[in-house]
């Protein structure tokens, strides 16, 4: 974890969280930061925060947590950096940091939002060395930024080799270019604002990749419709023409957003949404394909466990009455990082080597096996949901998101398909 981010800022910011960008998002376009190890925050649409606060239960095992809303406030230097700072919207600025996941229903209606003016260095620990050393490793970041976004604008596909030396997941979090691609659009917008503007709502969520040493991240755009009930003609006509051209339309699913580590050659997998609108429906099914391939082999152990998951969540959403998920995104994620076991006739000083990556699928002494939970399926983005309890839609629907639900099945079709071509 770089320095000028950790529980450093906690400690130098008691009057309120340093933000940064949250590494493992892979698609999407709006701003996703990092909060602390387990909680992510974005900006606030109130469409989307209706559905947390109205989430029936049964389906919350299915979405992130919804942990409230904070103020984020953006601060510019004489050298022109901006940092984000998220403060609560009470205006109580003590313990901000410490955020859990504990089950807790939503709560029933906003805070109020506080108007206190924040100041970025205010508080007198911060020595005057930590800020220079900070500036310096964000122009550091900003110039290597830039060459890789240059790289992102040619490249659909990209990857990124690890580091050999060091933890793979400290190493893992500085290669993510979609993430601070989305990172640099939003303090853009909010520094062209400024004059106008300098506090956002920003909800928090929880951060599904937490649990992960190196998460693998599978972003997709399910429904054969994208487009909200409110879209202008442009936006409806665009959104159409995207679904008629990609997978969507005939599968009812396509490929946003890819993340995957290569145990392999230690190298990161990206894949943006561009590339997905551009697969086949065979294109598509090789792209599952690579997403539970980590360069050495297939990771057969996950799919019992993705497709029960899918086929528990198309049984719930068959049961949700008006709601439709208009271009909202199924996330997959999975460790990448698998833990070594020795083998019980293993000699001890195997023990020494469990740390090494080099080891194959054939090393007879070993056993592989993820770590953290296996597989995990969940719900996201729903700034264009809608549902007849919200009560202001002018448009009501009825019955289930068919469209939704035609690309679970079809995707756990294909899930299966590839389970069983790899077991012949």
């Amino acid at each position: 974890m770089s320095p000028a981010f950790g529980a450093m800022e906690v400690e130098h910011y008691s009057k309120g969280v340093l933000l940064e960008p949250f590494v493992h998002q892979v698609g999407g376009h709006s701003c996703v930061l990092r909060f602390n190890d387990k909680t992510i925050c974005k900006p606030l649409i109130q469409r989307e925060h209706q559905f947390y606060e109205t989430l029936p239960t049964e389906m919350r095992k299915f979405t992130p947590q919804y942990e409230g809303v904070v103020s984020v406030s953006f601060e510019e230097d004489e050298d022109g950096n901006l940092c984000l700072i998220a403060y609560p919207l009470n205006g109580d600025h003590d313990n901000l940091e410490n955020l859990d996941n504990s089950d807790c229903e939503p709560k029933s209606k906003l805070l109020q939002w506080t108007n206190k003016k924040t100041m970025l260095l205010e508080n007198e620990k911060i020595s005057k060395e930590w800020v220079r050393q900070h500036r310096k490793e964000e122009k550091m970041k900003s110039h290597k930024l830039e060459e890789e976004f240059e790289w992102l604008k040619k490249s659909e596909v990209l990857y990124y080799t690890v580091e050999k030396k060091g933890n793979v997941s400290s190493q893992f979090k500085h290669h993510n270019p979609w993430s601070m691609k989305c990172h640099q659009q939003q303090l853009q917008r909010m520094k062209e604002n400024a004059k106008h503007r300098n506090q956002y709502k920003f909800i928090l969520l929880e951060n599904l990749t937490s649990r992960y040493e190196v998460p693998c991240v599978l972003d997709l755009k399910m429904g054969t419709r994208q487009h909200g009930d409110d879209a202008s003609e442009e936006k409806k006509a665009n959104q159409i023409r995207k679904c008629q051209q990609s997978t969507s339309a005939v599968i009812g699913v396509r490929v946003c957003g890819m993340q995957v580590y290569q145990a392999g050659t230690g190298q990161l997998m990206f894949m943006n949404k561009y590339h997905g609108r551009k697969l086949s429906v065979q294109g598509f099914k090789e792209a599952l394909y690579q997403f539970f391939h980590n360069g050495k082999y297939l990771r057969r152990e996950l799919f019992e466990s993705v497709i029960k998951k899918l086929t528990e969540l198309k049984s719930v959403l068959e049961k949700q009455e008006s709601y439709r998920f208009y271009s909202s995104s199924l996330l997959i994620i999975y460790d990448g990082k698998e833990r070594q076991e020795v083998a019980v006739d293993s000699d001890p000083e195997d023990l020494e080597d469990l740390s090494e990556e080099s080891s194959d699928e054939s090393a007879g002494a070993y056993a592989y096996k993820p770590t953290g939970s296996t597989v995990d399926v969940r719900m996201i983005d729903f700034a264009h949901t809608t549902c007849k309890y919200y009560g202001e839609d002018s448009v009501v629907h009825e019955g289930q998101d068919t469209g939704y639900v035609f690309g679970l099945q079809n995707l756990i079709d294909i899930i299966k398909e590839i389970r069983d071509e790899s077991s012949e």
